[in-house]
């Protein structure tokens, strides 16, 4: 069974910057939808940024023009890049790909699906 593990998260003052890695605990193929969620504390968990196999990409409203998702395609190494952070991004970030048999949840109009989650790295954005 591969497991997504993130890595990156941490406390930091609004304004700042915080880069979120997703790496699988074995090899996949490019041929993924990746993509990164969270969940503020009493909230729903939300699609914050999804990338297709073939590099495409979709964002949530609220994130767009400051967060960056990327992939390195020869470890399939997912990021984060997270600028400008405001203190309403507080929240514990998921990396999901789609790599059970399971129905995908499609978010942020993205041509691809996801269904697997990875335990979540916490961010936590000062005032």
């Amino acid at each position: 069974e591969v497991r997504l593990v993130e890595s990156g998260g941490g406390p930091v003052q609004a304004g700042g910057s915080l880069r979120l890695s997703c790496t699988p605990s074995q090899y996949i193929s490019n041929s993924y939808c990746m993509g990164w969620f969270r969940q503020a504390p009493g909230k729903e968990r939300e699609g914050v940024a999804l990338i297709d196999a073939d590099g495409a990409t979709s964002y949530a409203e609220s994130v767009q023009g400051r967060f960056t998702v990327s992939k390195d395609t020869a470890t399939n190494t997912l990021y984060l890049q997270m600028n400008s952070l405001k203190p309403e991004d507080t929240a514990m970030y998921y990396c999901a790909s789609d790599l059970s048999d399971g129905p995908l949840v499609v978010v942020l109009g993205a041509e691809c699906g996801v269904n697997t989650w990875g335990q979540g790295t916490q961010v936590t954005v000062s005032s």
